[in-house]
């Protein structure tokens, strides 16, 4: 009897289901994502296109749109996996503070952004643990999502916007990047502090 590789039985492997080609091709290209940013970008002179900066942006756009593939074809094709629930949280993750880390080297977002994101990371991150071990389990909420969308939006636009030279389309796509900015810190602070209330019976429990 013939089998299907990509739907092997509990404890027999990881599901190479589509979805988790997808998420795992994102998460290698990162690292080459960095390595092509440090090499071939070069600061605008505000006056015409960087294109190298153009470049990057465009790879970046590319590599956030592969995590609304990854969904979208776990779900329709019905391959949701143990693998995939793991690895697309943190490949999420590693491109946002990838690029956040890259924008703060040019200058153009805030230190303390990223010092929010990643403190919000280890902040939910340990609740899941504990409250994991008491057997409880908390849905997540569409805040999660909403956060990461946003922050790709304005990541990508901060990473378009320094390619562009001054004037009026610069400032359009920057004061975009800028609300969206704005939105996706808020959002990051809350959806952590939600998570923190929804845990909070848990944590009290002896």
């Amino acid at each position: 009897m013939c089998t299907d590789s990509s739907h092997s039985t509990p404890g027999s492997g990881i599901r190479w289901t589509a979805a988790n080609i997808v998420t795992t091709i994102r998460v290698v290209l990162i690292p080459a994502w960095i390595l092509m940013a440090e090499l071939i970008y070069a600061k605008s002179n505000g006056v015409e296109v960087n294109w190298g900066g153009f470049a990057i942006f465009c790879f970046f756009a590319f590599l956030s749109l592969t995590d609304k593939i990854d969904g979208y074809l776990a779900r329709s094709r019905g391959e949701v996996t143990v693998f995939g629930k793991f690895l697309d949280p943190i490949a999420d993750k590693l491109l946002v503070v990838t690029g956040m880390v890259w924008l703060l080297e040019q200058g153009a977002i805030p230190a303390w952004a990223i010092v929010l994101v990643i403190s919000r990371e280890f902040l939910v991150s340990g609740l899941r643990m504990v409250v994991a071990s008491k057997g409880t389990v908390i849905a997540a909420s569409n805040l999660g999502k909403w956060k990461t969308a946003t922050t790709m939006v304005a990541l990508c636009g901060y990473m378009l916007a320094i390619t562009l030279p001054a004037g009026i389309l610069w400032l359009g796509v920057f004061s975009v990047s800028t609300v969206s900015f704005c939105v996706a810190m808020i959002l990051t602070a809350w959806s952590g502090i939600d998570y923190f209330i929804k845990s909070w019976s848990a944590l009290g429990e002896d």
